[in-house]
């Protein structure tokens, strides 16, 4: 009985969305989408350019409002006006640009916005920023996902290599994000050794327990690290496909609308 249970609970979708409708004008970015992200799974959303997959993440960050349809986190509606509402609600997402201020030193950037203060009345009336402490933190959560070639945690952002400043993003993600982290294409501007440490950083931070959305048009990258993929196209989710069983061939067919979608009943369980 408790097997089953927690296979239940397996199941059950950590963030999910419901009939959203976004529309710009006579553009219909969403038409009635759906969405089904479940606890400790990378789940892949791929899509031709239109398909409106961007919008759909837009919405699951809080970063655009749908004019109709809902979002559900742990079960539980949400609705959130703001990117701010997404991350307090646990929702941390790493973008393609990165957001990161280059003049910054790593640990500024991983705690900016959420600097702690020292103790007492030098904190809270001089405010006066505990810099020792977010070092300290930094480093933790550098060393907590093997971010070991980065020495000093002091030196700004600008001097990290690609592959260095996409972890600190991740590692900015993963300290703060307590439910859900999105990655818009982590590996679009990286080369292949670069590239390999960020989805091997993805496969440490779903070992933690967090479960991941990645947005990208890199099948093989795709392919290696999701356990589902969700496939967008004409602003509506078409197919949920367990890469194990469907090729990357069937993906781009399904995707382009060269192949038809299988049937919900054959979805990736």
């Amino acid at each position: 009985m408790s097997a089953v249970a927690s296979r239940g609970d397996a199941m059950k979708p950590i963030l999910e969305a419901r009939n959203l409708v976004k529309r710009y004008g006579r553009v219909t970015a969403l038409d009635h989408a759906d969405f089904e992200l479940r606890d400790n799974e990378i789940l892949a959303v791929i899509g031709d350019n239109g398909a409106g997959k961007s919008t759909l993440i837009k919405v699951l960050a809080g970063a655009v409002i749908p004019d109709t349809g809902e979002v559900l986190l742990d079960g539980k509606s949400v609705h959130f006006r703001s990117p701010l509402d997404a991350r307090e609600a646990g929702i941390e997402t790493v973008y393609q640009n990165l957001a990161l201020s280059p003049a910054l030193s790593i640990s500024d950037n991983l705690f900016l916005g959420r600097e702690w203060r020292k103790p007492g009345w030098r904190g809270r009336w001089l405010r006066t920023l505990d810099r020792n402490r977010m070092r300290r933190e930094a480093r933790d959560h550098l060393n907590s996902l093997g971010l070991l070639t980065i020495q000093n945690i002091g030196q700004p952002v600008e001097t990290l290599s690609g592959g260095q400043r996409q972890g600190v993003a991740v590692v900015r993600a993963t300290a703060f994000g307590s439910r859900v982290i999105i990655m818009d294409e982590p590996t679009a501007a990286l080369g292949v050794k670069e590239s390999r440490r960020v989805l091997e950083l993805m496969l440490d931070v779903k070992k933690r327990g967090l479960p991941i959305i990645l947005i990208s048009h890199n099948m093989p990258h795709v392919f290696e690290v999701a356990d589902r993929i969700h496939i967008h196209r004409l602003g509506r989710r078409i197919a949920v496909i367990d890469p194990k069983r469907f090729g990357m061939s069937d993906a781009v067919a399904i995707m382009t609308g060269a192949m038809p979608p299988p049937p919900p009943a054959e979805w990736a369980a």
